[in-house]
């Protein structure tokens, strides 16, 4: 007797046989870094069904098939796994250690018209990096007195749209100051009168969006160097190997003397000895040394 398919959440038989599951989750895992197994199983099943639905696939084989060779639905599968769940003025101690700590430490060691060099990855749907240009605006009086530019990449080509365009629903503005909805949002009500804010078109100018994948450092390198990098809530997505490959994409990306900021629940122990650990007021975020460390014995690499 042969045995018994694992069923589903529903209690149907699942889309994916293991041996698929593994393949499936292999070419994720290789283009994006991003771990997932039988655990989220239904995760998995129910975002491959819907592609093979929108791409007409008769079967999982035919599917893989065409995901393989055709560039644009790799693209589209990678945008339907990414998670976007975020909103301005998230983990604002970090904006306040920009504003205090990290900037003018950077801007010690430069001239006025200088270039600040500011990157959100993954940036999501913008409200990171807009949430960036409205504090360094609102609370750093040197603002004006350097050519601050402002970076926000990600994986997920949908989600650069919906940041290009800076339209935004209530919820994600739940943190703001009602004064700077008012200064920097231009309210509107769509269908069914629901009501939806739209980043002003000076502030959605003074942001770049790209796309980019954190695991290919040599496509990272076109983006040049940065001045703080702000990578938050992603390397918990990741497996060590990958952490480490990542942060090693980030150290490269930061002009020496440049801070990295991570999510709260994110370290470098045990990832990585390239960086000093700042204990500011108001965050802990990693910084690299101005001068190079020399390497030690047996490292990791």
């Amino acid at each position: 007797m042969s045995p018994r398919r694992p069923q589903g959440p529903s209690g149907d038989a699942p889309l994916l046989s293991a041996p698929e599951l593994a393949r499936f989750c292999e070419f994720l895992y290789d283009r994006t870094g991003m771990q997932f197994g039988e655990s989220k199983r239904y995760y998995v099943d129910r975002r491959v069904g819907q592609r093979m639905a929108l791409t007409g696939a008769g079967s999982f084989a035919d599917y893989f098939n065409h995901l393989r060779l055709d560039p644009v639905e790799a693209e589209r599968l990678i945008n339907s796994f990414t998670v976007n769940e975020t909103y301005f003025y998230r983990e604002d101690h970090q904006l306040k250690s920009l504003s205090r700590d990290m900037l003018p430490d950077i801007v010690s060691r430069r001239g006025p018209g200088d270039k600040l060099r500011l990157w959100s990855i993954p940036c999501s749907t913008g409200e990171e990096p807009y949430s960036i240009a409205i504090w360094l605006l609102e609370n750093w009086a040197m603002v004006d007195a350097y050519h601050v530019e402002i970076v926000g990449s990600d994986i997920d080509t949908h989600a650069l749209e919906e940041a290009r365009l800076g339209r935004y629903a209530a919820k994600s503005l739940a943190r703001l100051p009602p004064d700077l909805r008012r200064d920097y949002f231009l309210e509107s009500k769509g269908r069914g009168g629901v009501e939806h804010f739209q980043i002003i078109q000076d502030l959605r100018e003074s942001v770049t969006f790209t796309n980019a994948n954190l695991m290919d450092g040599d496509a990272l390198a076109i983006h040049g160097k940065f001045d703080v990098i702000f990578c938050r809530n992603l390397l918990i997505y990741f497996d060590d190997r990958s952490r480490r490959q990542a942060v090693r994409n980030l150290h490269d990306r930061l002009v020496p003397g440049g801070y990295l900021c991570l999510g709260h629940s994110e370290s470098l122990a045990r990832l990585s000895d390239s960086f000093d650990v700042q204990r500011f007021a108001d965050a802990v975020v990693y910084q690299r040394p101005r001068d190079p460390r020399p390497a030690k014995a047996g490292r990791d690499g």
